[in-house]
């Protein structure tokens, strides 16, 4: 089992940037694919990005395509979601997840229930 810890999160206006952080420590980080989630109050949890256990092939959702960048550091056990232009529907509690199953080596999955752990998440807030 990896446990998780998000960072990074605050409040920015719209248009800003922030990078969260999510350190791994405990079961090997290489071998899990990696995702990251959001969840805004009264809405289901819903896909960000995803990398694979590779570092190279990523995933993203469309309403953050161009503006969001997930990226992971193997030394570190630590991936990375820089988030830039900010919108206000960005606000929600960002959460980062570890896959570990081999169908989703490559790019990681879109669906939650294919993650095995999760960190306790971050809160984003962006103003308009």
């Amino acid at each position: 089992q990896v446990q998780l810890e998000e960072s990074g999160g605050g409040l920015v206006q719209a248009g800003g940037s922030l990078r969260l952080s999510c350190t791994a420590s405990g079961r090997t980080f290489r071998s899990s694919a990696m995702g990251w989630f959001r969840q805004a109050p009264g809405r289901e949890r819903e896909f960000v990005a995803s990398i694979g256990r590779n570092g190279v092939n990523t995933d993203y959702a469309d309403s953050v395509k161009g503006r969001f960048t997930i990226s992971r550091d193997k030394a570190k056990n630590t991936v990375y979601l820089q988030m830039i232009s900010l919108k206000p529907e960005d606000t929600a509690v960002y959460y980062c997840a570890a896959d570990y199953s081999l169908a989703s080596a490559r790019v990681g999955a879109r669906v939650a229930n294919e993650y095995d752990d999760w960190g306790q998440g971050t809160q984003v807030t962006v103003s308009s």
